[in-house]
């Protein structure tokens, strides 16, 4: 069955920066395009970026782009989100998302299984 497991949240200072990881299983890793989203405290689950199955096309949201990076290295089945400069507002859990086809999307309805996320918190 799928899996995606998600590490390398924490705690990190207002201007940091983390590294999170993605492990994937159970599916041809290679053929979906897959996206970060996350959840802060009290909201709505928020799409953060996403990367297209040949890793030729990368999309962000706004409050994200220019500080966050998405990157995949399908030999190892494995999607990362580097984050830098990082702000108080980026504190979520944060899970990694297969989408059902190839092209980057950011509707979450476009997206079949979701890890257990990591809690990345971002406080001086």
């Amino acid at each position: 069955q799928v899996q995606l497991v998600e590490s390398g949240g924490g705690l990190v200072r207002p201007g940091g920066s983390l590294r999170l990881s993605c492990t994937a299983s159970g599916f041809i890793f290679s053929n979906y395009a897959m996206t970060w989203v996350r959840q802060a405290p009290g909201k709505a689950l928020e799409w953060v970026s996403g990367i297209n199955s040949e890793a030729t096309s990368t999309n962000y949201a706004d409050s994200v782009k220019g500080r966050f990076t998405i990157s995949r290295d399908d030999a190892k089945n494995t999607l990362y989100l580097q984050m830098n400069n990082m702000k108080t507002e980026d504190t979520a859990v944060y899970f990694c998302a297969k989408a059902k086809r190839g092209y980057v999307t950011s509707s979450l309805y476009d997206h079949d299984h979701r890890g257990q996320g990591t809690q990345v918190t971002v406080s001086s």
